[in-house]
């Protein structure tokens, strides 16, 4: 009997007769069965203790199981009817068909008596037959699941019968050869099947009487009939095996693919338990734990060497070499190796030890040996803390008095081809510094590391400048008093759930929440819920936001105060780090109730609590130097940002060569360690206007107060009509979408606001990581340049350039591009036209909110005023070639993500449209496609169409920019529409009752002419997307590698639920990270090609940011923005220009066809089955790059608008 079957039938037993079958099969290797048997006392905890062998875990998975095992049965039954097909030696006359009536219980196995060969059958008593007899007389008349069968298998035999009478006409040859070899085979196989087989339930029995030892004559006719069913019959044996086989199969990647995923999840959380046992000082939990895990062989699978270590560390600060040598054991146990961190726990208990014995720590040594480790190894791949290295080392000094650890010598030089140049020419180099001194840097140190460890920092906010009325001041301190009530309420009660949780651990094979509500002082919990609780917006937050929110402050406070016991090494370290800065010195829904809202809002707090993170650092951040050590000096950062909860793309950069990943790290370094300040002038004269009811022209929020008055009314009044409650309905649901928005908007430009000028005298940072696409991004989330028009106009450079002969003009160029005219102009006629207004550009500067008002008409009006305010600052100077500036200047890609697709293809129609190619003017794509669809629109209206007439005089750069932007990134058709219906709707006389005709029409048109422009850059945009499409299919999602070595996967899944129990309700988490659930086959395709173009322009970026440090020149960038001093755009648009034609000459499309070969076309498919073409479909699919056109790359070094 298949397992399969076995699981079926004890699905239908009692819950006490599972059990103690699951205890009677698991006799042989189950630990507490032996001990059973052994008379061994059993522990308390087993008595407790479930046994889920036979238990289904869910009921859905229990009921495939078992309709899986009845199909299996009947399978069999098949298989053993078609193999018994071929005995015809007796004629069906002389065999009695008996049917076991179905209510009369079978006999046990085991009990039933066999039938010897050559030994007779023993026929039924007569009482026995006449009851069945009885019973089968009032089952006659129904059918039956097994008659059913038979009358087909009589159907299907007396088929093949005809089949082969057929074909004994055309082969008479053949089939008599075959049957003679049938009449041998059915002897054989008559004596094998005298045996008398049990069937399976739910088919007839059959009782085979023996018959006279003299074998009767056999007809030609029986024996061409045998013949036949025999070959019909074993061809379908073979199909039904490989159907059986194929069942198994699926039925074996499902139970290992959920099996995969509940063992991450378990021992993902029992790591964290037991972490957290250790951490709070609970030996006893922590020994338990491990204990019960190990014993059992079903929760043993999730251990790792992982778990045992982290005990060993625990009993290696009090020096307990005993309790360890147990723990060597329990690896040997589980069959599991100990690792570099497991013999450092034995070294550093040894060296804890007041007298260690030499031989001892010699016998120590040899075992690393065997184990295919070595000294070097522990101190070179483990991490230690407070002193635990000294320890280890004086423990090895007393087996190896000579030996020395291996020192951070100088880690191998990137091999990458784009950045030899840059690591191997170190000479005649100049990288930009401050002009700081060390002891100013050690000083700002120190200050960062103060707000680290506090882990929140309380700022004024920009309200704080209104007059206090009578009425404000009551409500502060009727808030005050609130939130101290709400403090000791909050503290009593989480110290009360915590000792119920206490008293109700006599459960030791079950995990609670006591140890993770011990990890901090219970004053840090409460704090922490306080401050989340004064975040909550006034139309409320769902309980999973909420939740994920105090888990995510829980795990960075307790981060934090892990790392506070190495601060004296890292400002060691950090010291150094600084004297190399400044030795080379060049220039569901939780809603605060109304009353509380009403009190926050009469009261207008002037105070803002933020987490430090939020802050920009107080000094340089700590530079990158693996995938999990860069940025702040406390708190935890991920290199590579992620879902919470998604690690695979951790994991991805952890298995990477340290120094393959040098160039990605070292730029991440550059960019933040660019300084910044505020600009004061532009910071008052925003705070002035949003502290004066802001201005939505300016993209300035207005307060609350001028949001609209949402309507009320009572539905159940009957004097309404049902239209006009619908009516209702709605308003009110579009003023409370217009509430939330605003209160949105307004809390985001104040903690901005507050942020900038609680940092107006500062200088600061700005640490970076990046996206899964090697995207670079601030840490910091409000205050940063990747911010709005309003927050990048505050910032400027710390350090001054003089602007030099050229400076001042790529000033004025810079004010005419934020404007958003002379799109079409070039260099010369923007400086001109500049030079033309500098009337109203003096008049804007001198008199912002008073004057003419020329930069409010511009297209970044904050950034254009700043600008302005700069460009008078160096008019007026005495020689503005000697003017300091601070002022960052822009150069934009030209639809950057065209521009790469163009270079992938050289396709010279599109190089020349995105500005590859030089020409006197810059060519702007966006004009041309518009100025491409009103010439399809002229066509059509002259043809009669009636949207085509209506779009006269509506077409133009702006309607169709954006869908051209995005259509590079994979923007569907759907999206496109709506994106030109968005821009249609911002014209005031265009016809609304044609908008959705108009942007079909439109999107059409738009498509239609970029086809016609970009030829190659589709053909390379469905290569990517059908590639994918294939890969996801097989199963696995989409990976590559950067050409500058950053491994990328896209972490799309199909979502899965996962309920979470709680006090207040069930929590629905939708989980769309889980790597054991299938691809998402159409997020896979869709955003293939955005994303590998999106990593190529990442890749461009950073190898500008290497080589204009290298070059001397200050730069950050926002995506494919470049920003620098006016004094140096010429060197970084020389560097941009040559760093784009070095990365397209590699052979990148190639060189990611072999890569997805090799990923995932290496292996072998069978070829019997549908896989194997998919899988030979894909593999010719991944090997046909695209053909490329006859561009040539090296004329982008000589286009002027390349980026401009």
């Amino acid at each position: 009997m298949s397992v399969l079957r076995l699981s079926g039938f004890l699905r239908k037993l009692p819950a006490e007769a599972r059990r103690s079958s699951a205890l009677l099969l698991t006799a042989d290797s189950c630990g507490s069965c032996s001990r059973l048997r052994s008379s061994d006392r059993i522990p308390g905890w087993m008595y407790y203790r479930r046994h889920y062998a036979a238990i289904p875990k869910k009921s859905d998975r229990s009921k495939q199981l078992w309709e899986r095992s009845q199909l299996i049965d009947v399978l069999e039954a098949r298989i053993q009817q078609l193999q018994s097909d071929v005995i015809l030696d007796v004629k069906h006359s002389k065999v009695e068909f008996l049917k076991l009536p179905h209510k009369e219980k079978r006999p046990p196995a085991g009990k039933s008596k066999k039938v010897q060969p050559g030994e007779k059958a023993e026929p039924p008593k007569a009482k026995q037959s006449s009851k069945k007899g009885a019973a089968q007389t009032s089952l006659s008349s129904q059918k039956t699941h097994g008659s059913r069968w038979s009358e087909k298998l009589d159907r299907e035999k007396s088929d093949r019968t005809k089949k082969y009478t057929r074909l004994q006409k055309k082969f008479p040859k053949q089939v008599v050869n075959e049957t003679v070899e049938a009449k041998s085979d059915t002897k054989q196989q008559t004596a094998k099947r005298s045996k008398g087989k049990k069937m399976l339930p739910g088919t007839s029995t059959k009782i085979i009487f023996p018959v006279k030892k003299s074998t009767p004559a056999v007809s030609k006719e029986t024996v061409e009939t045998a013949a036949a069913e025999k070959l019909s019959g074993e061809a379908d044996v073979a199909e039904f095996k490989e159907l059986y086989q194929i069942i198994d199969q699926c039925s074996l990647v499902e139970t290992e693919s959920v099996k995969k995923r509940d063992d991450s999840e378990t021992q993902l959380s029992a790591c964290c338990y037991l972490e957290a046992c250790v951490y709070t000082g609970d030996v006893e939990r922590a020994q338990r734990f491990l204990l019960l895990h190990h014993r059992n062989l079903s929760k043993r699978s999730v251990l790792t060497v992982r778990f045992y270590n982290t005990l060993m560390k625990m009993w290696a600060k009090k020096g307990a070499l005993p309790q360890i040598s147990k723990l060597f054991v329990m690896l040997a146990e589980a069959e599991l190796k100990p690792d570099a961190g497991s013999y450092s726990a034995v070294l550093e208990c040894m060296g804890r030890m007041p007298e260690s014995s030499t031989n001892l720590i010699e016998r120590c040594l040899e075992q690393m040996k065997e184990d295919g480790l070595c000294v070097d190894d522990v101190f070179s791949q483990c991490l230690f803390r407070l002193d635990e290295r000294d320890m280890v080392l004086k423990a090895v000094r007393d087996g190896k008095p000579d030996y020395e650890p291996p020192t951070s010598a100088k880690s191998p030089q990137c091999s990458l081809t784009l950045v030899k140049d840059f690591y191997a020419q170190r000479e005649d180099v100049r990288f930009p510094k401050m002009d700081f001194e060390l002891a100013e840097l050690q000083e700002r140190f120190k200050q960062q590391l103060a707000v680290e460890q506090s882990n929140t920092i309380t700022i004024d906010s920009v309200e704080a400048i209104k007059p206090v009325t009578e009425n404000m001041t009551k409500m502060r301190k009727l808030l005050e008093v609130q939130y101290g009530h709400w403090q000791r309420s909050l503290l009593q009660a989480l110290r009360e759930s915590k000792q119920v949780l206490k008293k109700g651990r006599l459960r030791n094979w079950k995990t609670d929440l006591y140890p993770l509500l011990c990890v901090l002082h219970d004053e840090e919990y409460v704090k922490i819920m306080l401050q989340t609780l004064e975040n909550l917006p006034p139309t409320g937050d769902s309980l999973v936001n909420l939740a994920k929110e105090l888990g995510s402050r829980v795990y960075s406070t307790f981060c934090i105060q892990q790392k506070i016991q190495m601060v004296k090494k890292m400002s060691h370290i950090y010291n150094s780090y600084a004297e190399l800065l400044a030795k080379d010195t060049e220039i569901g829904f939780i809603k605060p109730h109304p009353i509380l809202v009403k009190i926050q809002s009469d009261a207008t707090v002037t105070k803002l609590t933020f987490d430090s993170y939020v802050m920009p650092m107080l000094c340089p951040p700590i530079p990158w130097t693996s995938p999990k050590s860069g940025a702040y000096l406390l708190t935890p950062t991920k290199l590579m940002r992620a879902v919470d909860g998604a690690n695979q793309h951790q994991l991805l950069l952890e298995k990477c060569q340290n120094e393959d990943l040098h160039a990605v790290l070292d730029s991440l370094n550059q960019l933040g360690n660019c300084a910044w300040k505020i600009n004061k002038p532009m910071l008052d004269i925003i705070i002035s206007i949003f502290n004066d009811k802001g201005c939505d022209k300016l993209d300035i929020p207005p307060p609350l107060t001028e949001a609209p008055e949402i309507p009320r009314f009572n539905p159940h009044d009957q004097s309404y009509t049902i239209e006009e409650k619908a009516h209702l309905k709605q308003e009110i649901m579009k003023a409370r979408k217009k509430y939330g928005e605003m209160h949105s908007l307004r809390m985001d430009a104040l903690y901005k606001l507050s942020i900038a000028n609680h940092m107006r005298d500062e200088i600061f940072w700005f640490p970076h990581n990046m996206d899964f696409r090697g995207r670079t991004y601030p840490c910091p989330p409000y205050l940063n340049h990747l911010g709005s028009d309003m927050t990048r106009c505050i910032l400027l450079f710390a350090e001054g350039k003089p602007l030099g002969p050229t400076g001042l003009d790529w000033l004025k160029i810079h004010l005419v591009n934020l404007t958003g005219l002379k799109k079409r102009s070039s260099l010369a006629g923007r400086l001109e036209y500049a030079n033309s207004i500098m009337d109203d550009i003096l008049d804007s500067a001198d008199n912002p909110l008073t004057g003419r008002g020329w930069w409010m008409s511009a297209d970044e009006p904050w950034q254009c005023l700043a600008c302005c305010k700069e460009i008078a600052s160096a008019h007026r100077s005495p020689d503005h070639t000697e003017f300091i500036s601070c002022f960052p200047v822009h150069q934009d890609g030209s639809c950057n993500g065209l521009q790469h697709y163009a270079a992938l293809g050289r396709d010279v129609i599109g190089a020349t449209s995105v500005n590859l190619m030089p020409c006197e003017e810059p060519q702007d794509v966006y004009s041309g496609v518009a100025q491409q669809v009103e010439e399809f629109r002229k066509r059509d209206a002259a043809k009669g169409l009636k949207t085509a007439i209506v779009l006269e005089g509506f077409i133009n750069r702006k309607v169709v920019k954006q869908t051209v932007m995005t259509v590079v990134y994979g923007v569907t058709r759907y999206g496109g529409r709506l994106q030109i219906e968005k821009r249609l709707k911002e014209i005031d006389d265009f016809p609304k009752e044609y908008l959705w005709d108009a942007s079909h029409y439109l999107v059409q048109q738009v498509f239609s002419s970029l086809k016609e422009m970009f030829t190659g850059t589709r053909e390379i945009q469905n290569w990517l997307t059908e590639s994918a499409r294939l890969i996801s299919k097989s199963g696995s999602t989409v990976e590559w590698v950067t050409p500058l070595g950053l491994p990328i996967v896209q972490p799309y899944h199909r979502s899965r639920s996962q309920l979470v129990r709680s006090n207040i309700q069930m929590l629905n988490v939708q989980i769309s990270y889980d790597v054991h659930e299938k691809p998402d086959t159409m997020k896979q395709k869709n955003a293939f090609p955005p994303n590998f173009i999106h990593s190529l322009d990442s890749t461009h970026m950073m190898l500008t940011a290497l080589y204009c440090y290298s070059a001397g020149v200050t730069f950050v960038s926002v995506h494919d923005c470049f920003w620098t001093h006016p004094i140096t755009v010429d060197t970084m648009n020389k560097v941009c220009r040559e760093q784009f034609v070095s990365l397209h000459n590699q052979p990148i499309l190639q060189n990611l066809s072999e890569f997805l070969l090799q990923k995932y076309c290496s292996g072998s498919v069978g070829k019997t089955n549908k896989a194997f073409l998919e899988f030979n479909r894909m593999q010719q699919l991944l090997a046909r790059v695209p053909e490329t056109g006859d561009f040539d790359l090296q004329r982008v070094k000589d286009s002027t608008y390349f980026f401009s």
